[in-house]
């Protein structure tokens, strides 16, 4: 083709080149040596990538078979594990390579080994919790363990006597304290650095960005020195409360400060088009659109907090009576009461402290489905009650407009309306 051909090919419409090719558009051809690629749906996978990787996993595990029973002095489970996830990378990178190019071989791996991370941390996570349980079977199957304490029971105790109802609520009120001070704290200083900005916002980011990484003993011995020794005198609830504030407080501060700048600065523009105030479009822009990401640095914050022991045994103390009154005398939480239990050699605080962490994990697993169900709708998403009081506000108000256009049309007109023939 010259250069003339190309330049008038290129200034041709559409039009053009639909009746040049005889009326009606042509499907370019696969080049010559190469099959034209299989149609699929989009999310489904091909029969041939089934089989690439179910022999790449067959292999990898007869090749780690031999080597740790046949060939070579190998042992060990691990290592078992570990020599045929290599085996089967290594094979599945060849065989998809057969009939791909090297793009569609670093996407497969790239795929195998996101999944493959998925599994082991899932893997973890389910292991941790079902070792927990089981071990704290024992305690658990005695109801008295969620409602008695332990003022009458002793190491040496059946697990038909004691229980930790004393832990369960201090916990809940350590947290509670701890929540009423962080969230509005920690948001309203994310508002801040995000909206108001400035050279002080700086200096703050950078302040809670290093307390991210500050240890809990260093919260716990600032909370004894500066409010124990030199106010309360005496360790408490409130004591223990301030100190998970302190851990707590620079994860909710960065996390809300992540969330925030990903609200679209194009509708804080059209809040204050429209004559909104800051404050406004603050409270009724920015806020509801990240609902959901603040409900999440919530819930990070306070799986921070709640599984802290350190901060809490400097400055709850230990007790193994009932105590709500967070101001006087010690108050022990879940796990510092999980510490005291475990270090004890008898089987039965043994099992009375893994029964103790598995209602802590179960505690925390709720604490997360009240946050999801509070902040997990994104915006613009109504709850069924929401949509039908938004449906009854809009047919109210179809009402009301049909009314007073129906009131107002005599007055237009000429005419009188009922007010004015009745003064």
């Amino acid at each position: 083709m010259s250069i003339v051909d190309a330049q008038e090919r290129v200034r041709e419409t559409p039009t053009d080149a639909v009746s040049r090719g005889g009326g009606r558009t042509r499907v370019p051809t696969a080049p010559a040596g190469r099959a034209r690629p299989e149609r699929r749906r989009p999310g489904t996978a091909a029969l041939e990538d089934g089989f690439d990787l179910g022999g790449a996993l067959l292999a990898g595990i007869c090749v780690a078979t031999l080597l740790f029973g046949w060939i070579a002095p190998l042992s060990g489970i691990i290592g078992w594990i570990v020599v045929a996830y290599i085996v089967f990378v290594a094979v599945y990178a060849v065989l998809v390579g057969l009939r791909a190019d090297r793009l569609a071989v670093a996407n497969r791996l790239a795929t195998v080994l996101m999944a493959t991370a998925g599994i082991v941390v899932l893997t973890a996570l389910v292991f941790v919790v079902l070792y927990t349980v089981g071990r704290g079977i024992p305690a658990l199957s005695h109801p008295n363990f969620f409602v008695e304490t332990m003022r009458f029971a002793g190491p040496l105790d059946p697990l038909d006597v004691g229980g930790i109802a004393h832990a369960v609520v201090g916990t809940l009120i350590q947290i509670g304290i701890a929540l009423a001070i962080t969230v509005p704290l920690g948001i309203v200083t994310a508002v801040f650095l995000n909206e108001i900005g400035g050279p002080f916002a700086r200096f703050v980011r950078t302040v809670s960005d290093a307390m991210t990484a500050l240890p809990s003993i260093v919260a716990g011995l600032f909370v004894y020195a500066a409010l124990i020794t030199l106010v309360t005198k005496e360790r408490s609830g409130f004591a223990a409360a301030v100190a998970i504030t302190v851990m707590m407080l620079p994860i909710v501060i960065r996390s809300a400060d992540v969330v925030l700048r990903l609200v679209p600065h194009h509708l804080r523009e059209a809040s204050y088009a429209l004559g909104a105030s800051r404050w406004r479009t603050v409270w009724t822009v920015v806020l509801p659109t990240s609902r959901s990401g603040l409900a999440t640095a919530v819930i990070l914050g306070t799986a921070r907090g709640i599984g802290e022991t350190s901060p809490v045994l400097l400055t709850s103390g230990v007790t193994a009576e009932m105590n709500t009154n967070p101001f006087s005398g010690p108050m022990i939480s879940l796990p510092l009461q999980v510490f005291t239990f475990v270090q004890s050699p008898e089987p039965q605080m043994v099992a009375r402290g893994f029964g103790t962490a598995a209602v802590l994990i179960l505690l925390v697993l709720s604490l997360f489905v009240v946050a999801r169900l509070i902040g997990g709708r994104g915006a613009g998403v109504l709850s069924d009650g929401q949509r039908r009081r938004a449906t009854h506000r809009s047919r109210h108000d179809l009402i009301r407009i049909t009314h007073r256009t129906r009131t107002d049309s005599p007055a237009r007109s000429g005419g009188t309306t009922p007010t004015q023939e009745n003064p």
